[in-house]
């Protein structure tokens, strides 16, 4: 049988969407009583797993999930041994540097030697102010990390931005991005190795419909 890992939240109703149009049907994830965390597909092929985004990859690492659908900043931060096998365009935000509208910075390069950001991007923050060759001290938090600036504690941030409303009203700007972020599907290389078609049955559809859906 085949496993999928698809990720609670924001990319959920796009990635059944996905696998639904591949001849998966795993939309009883999206009905208001469900407490599943994995379930069946209509048709008995295939059973999806529930799971945090930042988990989606460990899962198909570890060959517990053949395919997983997980953010590309996910892939950037946690380096998981998967194959990337489609970009599927939805999901798009960006991974940006962030201070005080106040602050006076207006790039990255502005920011003082040892300044202290806040991130929960560990990884990809490091990498990207040793490419720019700032020293820094890394602060990590797990979530509203607008409060850093806001409290003093750091004199930036690295977090995902969408619409930017966020920064906005809490009065932050983003000043450079990282990169851009969007929903990529994912395989376990073994599993792509050793399948009889019928892995690549459904990337290939997921990948024709998302080439389709993108003109």
């Amino acid at each position: 049988m085949i496993t999928v890992a698809l990720a609670k939240g924001a990319l959920l109703r796009d990635s059944i969407q996905c696998f639904a149009a591949a001849g998966l049907d795993f939309r009883s994830l999206l009905e208001s009583g469900n407490r599943q965390l994995m379930v069946p597909s209509v048709c008995g092929r295939a059973r999806a797993l529930l799971v945090r985004n930042s988990d989606v990859p460990v899962y198909v690492a570890y060959g517990q999930a053949q395919l997983g659908v997980v953010g590309y900043d996910v892939l950037r931060e946690n380096r998981s041994e998967v194959a990337q096998l489609v970009d599927l365009k939805f999901g798009e935000c960006r991974m940006t540097v962030a201070v005080k509208a106040s602050s006076g910075y207006i790039k990255t390069t502005d920011l003082p030697p040892h300044s202290r950001i806040a991130s929960k991007f560990m990884r990809c923050t490091e990498e990207f102010f040793e490419q720019l060759d700032i020293p820094i001290e890394l602060i990590y938090l797990t979530g509203s990390v607008e409060l850093g600036p806001i409290t003093g504690m750091s004199e930036a941030i690295v977090d995902l931005v969408a619409t930017g409303r966020t920064l906005n009203d809490n009065g932050l700007i983003a000043i450079e991005d990282l990169f851009k972020s969007t929903a990529r599907l994912i395989g376990h290389p073994l599993g792509l190795r050793i399948d009889r078609g019928e892995l690549q049955e459904i990337v290939d559809t997921i990948a024709m419909i998302t080439s389709r859906t993108e003109k």
